[in-house]
């Protein structure tokens, strides 16, 4: 907020104490909104709802055409618009939550349609999210594999990869596929498809299982997709791979950029069992702990623990969850519970479940 108050706008990529604006989206957004929602205390709240919405409503990196579009065009923004729409869209979807939770109902409708611009760029011949001109016409020629650094729509990605960048709107995600199992169908094969990035790739495209990135946050929330279609044991193999291929301790022990924690991030919450996916609200989706035990101080002194039974590798499926030594039925457990302190038990299998 002190950032907001000296340049005008929630930082979006500082180094060194300057803004240098070189990733895209509004990533601070989705950090004040979630403490907020969060219910943390310490700061002037209006302050920061103002900070959010008064840097989505600037006219720069391409949020002008935005608002008049209701995208962003390749034709009139330059390369990258996909990736900055579909970056604001996450944003804005946050900004909307904390509306909707101070009452104010102009603003949360407003940013809730602004959330769902990535529904522009979605091809449904192709099944995947594409570059867009100020027309309404999908960008040609189109290679779903080709990833060119700077001078595309996609920032250090693909059309493979961008596709599911929508992590604060999963079921409208899959609507546009049409059904469950055609979403199911397309996001099973990321893991095998093999094909060419091209010469002019951004090296940052790393740590690919088929066109799945580890090396990259934009493919971060992708693996803890499937509890929220009823498949939390596809989830369950992919974390245990990541976990065990992808992190060692020698010195090349990350996939790719350690990116201001967010590897490690990733490694830590995964390690324990769960992993929040939507940007903003605290919803921890379960996936395969490789911890037995682990204790989170939380706030007045509570505690919660993490306690895995029969945990192995080959038991990496929870067959059930016991919160609090009572049945617990949901695909996730929310930040309250774990902020209020408790016992978490998840009971693993060979069997997936």
């Amino acid at each position: 907020l002190a950032i907001y108050q000296e340049q005008g706008k929630l930082p979006v990529w500082h180094l060194m104490g300057c803004e240098t604006n070189c990733m895209v989206g509004n990533p601070g957004i989705p950090v004040v909104a979630d403490a907020i929602l969060k219910g943390y205390d310490g700061f002037d709240k209006e302050l920061a709802y103002e900070a959010m919405k008064n840097s989505a409503m600037l006219d720069e990196r391409g949020l002008k055409y935005l608002k008049e579009y209701g995208y962003i065009p390749y034709d009139t923004n330059g390369e990258e618009g996909l990736s900055k729409c579909m970056e604001y869209a996450i944003a804005d979807w946050s900004i909307a939550q904390v509306a909707q939770q101070m009452g104010k109902t102009e603003d949360y409708n407003y940013f809730l349609k602004r959330s769902k611009a990535y529904t522009y760029y979605f091809d449904k011949q192709t099944g995947f999210v594409r570059g867009l001109s100020s027309k309404g016409k999908f960008r040609t020629s189109f290679n779903p594999f080709e990833a060119v650094h700077r001078n595309n729509d996609y920032t250090e990605g693909n059309a493979w990869q961008y596709t599911w960048l929508v992590p604060h709107d999963i079921p409208g995600l899959v609507g546009l596929f049409g059904s469950n199992e055609a979403f199911i169908q397309k996001l099973d094969s990321l893991f095998i498809a093999n094909g060419s990035l091209g010469e002019q790739a951004s090296p940052d495209i790393s740590g690919l299982i088929g066109q799945y990135a580890h090396g990259n946050e934009p493919s971060h929330h992708i693996i803890y997709m499937y509890p929220y279609l009823g498949q939390p044991w596809k989830t369950a193999d992919k974390v245990r791979e990541v976990l065990s291929v992808m992190y060692n301790d020698q010195p090349t022990g990350l996939s790719g950029n350690e990116d201001v924690g967010q590897m490690s991030a990733w490694y830590v919450l995964s390690a324990l069992g769960f992993y929040q996916v939507e940007p903003a609200g605290g919803k921890y989706i379960f996936g395969s702990p490789i911890i037995n035990k682990a204790i989170i101080r939380v706030k007045d002194g509570k505690t919660f623990k993490i306690t895995a039974i029969n945990n192995s590798a080959d038991n990496k499926y929870i067959q059930s969850v016991n919160l609090n030594s009572q049945p617990y039925d949901k695909y996730y457990i929310d930040f309250k519970d774990i902020e209020n302190g408790g016992t978490l038990e998840l009971v693993m299998s060979d069997k997936p479940h």
